[in-house]
């Protein structure tokens, strides 16, 4: 298939991406490269990959990449994944998250494009501590602008499926976790830990608990899952199996595998880190299970490999970011179809 991954630099993305290519499959990746291109740049010379560096929540730009290819699957994962710096400018959720969804299906319909998978979130569930969430669970009532451009989403897709007799597979991702994180709780606290050995700042009270799934869990479930696609609209639940990893834990296991001992944890207080934060819940991930798919990992055990993930790959937050910049990258202007070179950054990322 000749497949666009919309997000496909971005953590997530990229590790669809390659699934994808091993495949088989051409891919054509758009993203703005909000944080840069290392998470692609080893594909620089593969025959399978395209790279444009595309708004997607501008419909021109998006547009003119379905009129240079003609494409049997979307893959749609462009989306702003940092709650917090959402909500401090709700704009950004309404173009990354919203609007990218609005121009994408649009395109397809317009050109005849019917298969979607879909990036959505635990957030469109809101806050229901007490529920174990099934895919049927009502009164869905975001409290984060992110959590509501991603619902206001699933329901744009709902309408086109209908009318436009396309095929969609949504996940509903819980915290995702693994290999090129650039953001989240293990993100800052290795920072803040290399930082400050000695004491660790944690938001909320540390009781926050929630799934964290490994990544290369996650891309297995959702090539398996696309590889038929349904006659209409199928919503899944992913996760690990079992319990989540409090918050406070997540800073034990970081602590350990950084070899530290002795680390002073400070609490900010509160029962969540930030407002628009859902400080605990629970999936039953029943329906996804029965297709046959299961994590490798658990929810701790993502953890515990996502630190040592990023110890063994020498991360140092923004200072390793830094030193991947740079570099010429062939890039090509979608709204203009034509070739340009330039330094880049990294990528654009997904997550529940």
């Amino acid at each position: 298939m000749r497949i666009l991954a919309a997000g496909g630099a971005g953590f997530i993305g990229s590790h669809l991406t390659d699934r994808l290519i091993k495949n088989g499959h051409t891919v054509i990746c758009a993203d703005k490269l909000v944080m840069g291109r290392r998470n692609i740049a080893h594909l620089e010379k593969n025959r399978q990959f395209q790279f444009y560096q595309a708004d997607l929540a501008d419909a021109r730009e998006t547009e003119a990449l379905f009129k240079k290819h003609k494409f049997d699957a979307v893959y749609h994962l462009a989306a702003n994944s940092d709650i917090q710096k959402g909500a401090a400018e709700p704009e950004i959720d309404f173009q990354d998250t919203l609007m990218t969804t609005r121009n994408l299906l649009e395109a397809m319909r317009k050109h005849g494009v019917r298969n979607l998978f879909f990036a959505s979130t635990s957030a469109v569930y809101g806050e229901k501590p007490d529920t174990r969430l099934t895919e049927t669970s009502g009164e869905l009532m975001p409290v984060s602008y992110y959590g509501g451009a991603k619902l206001a989403s699933e329901a744009l897709i709902s309408s086109y499926v209908s009318m436009c007799d396309m095929h969609a597979v949504i996940f509903r991702f819980p915290n995702v976790i693994g290999p090129r994180l650039t953001h989240g709780v293990i993100y800052d606290f290795i920072r803040k830990l290399r930082k400050n050995p000695k004491q660790l700042e944690i938001l909320g009270d540390g009781t926050q608990c929630k799934p964290y799934l490994y990544v290369l869990d996650l891309v297995r479930a959702i090539v398996q899952l696309t590889e038929q696609w349904p006659d209409t609209e199928q919503v899944y639940n992913i996760s690990p199996v079992g319990e989540g990893t409090p918050v406070t834990r997540i800073a034990q296991i970081t602590a350990e595998e950084m070899g530290l001992s002795d680390v002073r944890f400070l609490y900010t207080g509160g029962s969540r880190g930030w407002k628009g934060d859902v400080p605990r819940f629970e999936y039953d991930i029943s329906k996804v299970i029965s297709t046959g798919w299961k994590p490798d990992y658990t929810s701790e055990e993502a953890v515990k490999q996502s630190v040592l993930d990023a110890i063994n790959a020498g991360w140092q937050g923004e200072e390793s970011k830094q030193r991947c910049r740079g570099g010429f990258y062939e890039l090509q202007t979608a709204a203009a179809g034509i070739s340009a070179k330039g330094n880049q950054s990294n990528s654009v990322i997904e997550s529940g």
